[in-house]
């Protein structure tokens, strides 16, 4: 085996397992949430469940960063800023403003969920400050980052905009559900996941990189199944539910 085709398999077993997940989450939606079900186990509290899962992911990408020989490099330096600013904020600030359901996460799940974050962190690290040689400053005038960033920066604030209408409608300590309206919830029922789908695509295009492709690949595979479960969820819940909303793509999905 050459030491190309040992990279290329592991990229393949890894988009492979992603299209697994995919097919998997279309007919059996992770139990958390609204969608949280009996038989999956022992339970976390919700809090730290989330700051397990997602906490690996700022440190393990921190780390590959700081021990690579770019870490003077404008370009690297940006890449990193943009990775912990999606991550601090879901490690350390998300989880402390949502409104949990009170049955908690399962254990399960917040291992599948760090395990990946994990394995993506390093992917991610490896391939941009380990692999890949230090690019030039002039990669930060490039149209594929500044385009790429600007879609990382405005799936961010889709995201993060979705997230605080979905706040506003659950009371401290009730678990009850309601209809959100307003903005992108006037097009889809989950705009939050719509956000993170086109801030990973960004990913994609500011890297262009195969280890950022594989990420926005990946994100898709989970977020999509479960924006239609919600949208099912949402429909057998309120009769009255807006007949134009989409899933997650407007006017398509």
């Amino acid at each position: 085996m050459t030491d190309l085709a040992a990279p290329g398999l592991l990229l393949a077993a890894w988009l492979a397992v992603a299209g697994l997940v995919f097919v998997v989450l279309l007919f059996l939606p992770a139990p958390y949430g609204r969608h949280a079900r009996a038989g999956w186990g022992p339970t976390l509290p919700a809090r730290a469940g989330w700051v397990l899962m997602e906490l690996p992911a700022v440190l393990v990408v921190a780390a590959l960063f700081a021990a690579s020989g770019q870490v003077r490099s404008p370009v690297a330096i940006a890449f990193l800023l943009l990775w912990e600013l999606h991550y601090l904020q879901r490690a350390l600030v998300y989880p402390f403003l949502a409104r949990h359901s009170a049955g908690g996460l399962p254990l399960v799940v917040a291992a599948m969920g760090l395990t990946f974050n994990l394995v993506n962190g390093a992917f991610q690290g490896a391939t941009l400050f380990l692999a890949e040689p230090a690019r030039d400053a002039a990669w930060l005038r490039d149209p594929r980052f500044l385009a790429g960033t600007a879609l990382f920066l405005g799936g961010m604030a889709i995201n993060w905009s979705a997230d605080a209408t979905l706040r506003k409608l659950r009371r401290p300590g009730a678990s009850d559900y309601a209809v959100p309206r307003g903005g992108l919830f006037e097009w889809v029922s989950c705009p939050n996941y719509l956000g993170e789908v086109v801030e990973w695509a960004g990913w994609a295009i500011a890297t262009w990189s195969v280890a950022g492709l594989a990420f926005a690949l990946w994100t898709a595979a989970n977020l999509v199944p479960r924006a239609l479960a919600h949208h099912r969820w949402y429909r057998e819940r309120f009769p009255d539910y807006p007949p134009r909303r989409r899933a997650i793509v407007p006017f398509l999905l």
